[in-house]
């Protein structure tokens, strides 16, 4: 009896075909929202996964102002930042991001922190694009509609 073979193909990056999504963000919570992105982005979805290859897809995100926190975390959750002087540290919330001037910033660092850090995960960030209101500039790439608050919802007998 034969015995058989069981192997992994590795995508090379020119056998990658890249797909555009589009996420509308309203009333999302970030973190399960990013977790999503990420996934996608990375290429995690596919069944030709390749760690090492950027296999993951475009992604479109809008209204990202519209993002919520759970809990009590948009007044207390404290973001730091250094400026790289002496004594530096600066911290801000997030209601206080979300109000300013550039909202889609929460998200894109919520990401940003999800997807591993050196070159191939910089390149996997060039994928992303968030728009802090309903207008983007990329509907020639006809892009998928993602319903990410369906992915959410835990499997129940009613729901």
């Amino acid at each position: 009896m034969k015995a058989l073979l069981k192997t992994t193909k590795s995508v090379k990056p020119a056998e990658v075909e890249k797909k555009w999504h589009i996420i509308d963000a309203d009333g999302l919570v970030v973190g399960r929202v990013a977790s999503i992105i990420a996934n996608i982005l990375r290429g995690k979805h596919k069944p030709s996964f390749t760690p090492h290859v950027d296999c993951g897809d475009n992604v479109i995100v809008i209204n990202a102002e519209k993002v919520r926190f759970t809990g009590r975390k948009m007044g207390n959750k404290i973001y730091y930042r250094h400026t790289g002087y002496v004594g530096g540290i600066k911290e801000t919330t997030p209601a206080k991001i979300l109000a300013g001037r550039f909202p889609e910033r929460v998200l894109e660092k919520a990401v940003e922190r999800m997807i591993p850090r050196g070159p191939l995960g910089r390149e996997q960030m060039r994928h992303l694009r968030v728009f802090k209101g309903t207008e983007h500039p990329h509907t020639a790439q006809n892009p998928e509609t993602l319903d990410v608050a369906g992915m959410n919802r835990k499997n129940k007998v009613g729901a």
